[in-house]
């Protein structure tokens, strides 16, 4: 009776350590995969990049780090957009869930624009509204990404997304 007792033991000890080792496995796998999304930016994404930091410099915050898995999320909204030809901010909330699980973010913000033919004016454009200035200068956030997309008739659209790690 003992032997048996002994052997069920070992065999559910062996069993949870397998399964516990796979599943930590796994979980590491799964988010790799998803961090490691590569985006390419086109000239006018990493002008406004690179504009935002200026700015944030300019005023004495930190640059914000580039992150092509928020640049990723955000495309799709461009791109819904686009097909749309409606500019908003529907589905954030789908937006920031998928960033909280896939780059850790724990706050997430976002602006969006329409029709802007450069980087400076879409950048000076947000700057002069207070509610998209204020994501750009806030010191919550620590990375952030860009899309932009033209539709059929060549016009801009823009979606710039904020986290904070």
């Amino acid at each position: 009776m003992k032997t048996i007792h002994f052997k069920l033991v070992l065999i559910i000890i062996i069993s949870s350590t397998v399964l516990a080792s796979c599943a930590k496995e796994d979980d590491g796998i799964y988010f790799n995969e998803v961090n490691e999304i590569k985006v390419s930016y086109s000239k006018i994404e990493l002008e406004i990049l690179d504009l935002v930091n200026k700015h944030r410099n300019s005023i004495g915050l930190e640059s914000l780090n580039k992150l092509d898995v928020i640049s990723s999320v955000a495309r799709s909204h461009t791109s819904y957009m686009v097909e749309t030809g409606n500019v908003n901010h529907f589905n954030f909330s789908k937006r920031q869930e998928n960033l909280v699980v896939n780059a850790n973010a724990k706050t997430v913000g976002e602006n969006v624009a329409y029709g802007f033919n450069s980087s400076q004016g879409v950048v000076e454009a947000w700057l002069k509204s207070e509610s998209h200035r204020a994501l750009i200068e806030s010191d919550s956030y620590t990375h952030f990404g860009i899309s932009t997309e033209k539709n059929a008739d060549g016009r801009n659209y823009f979606t710039q997304m904020f986290i904070k790690r």
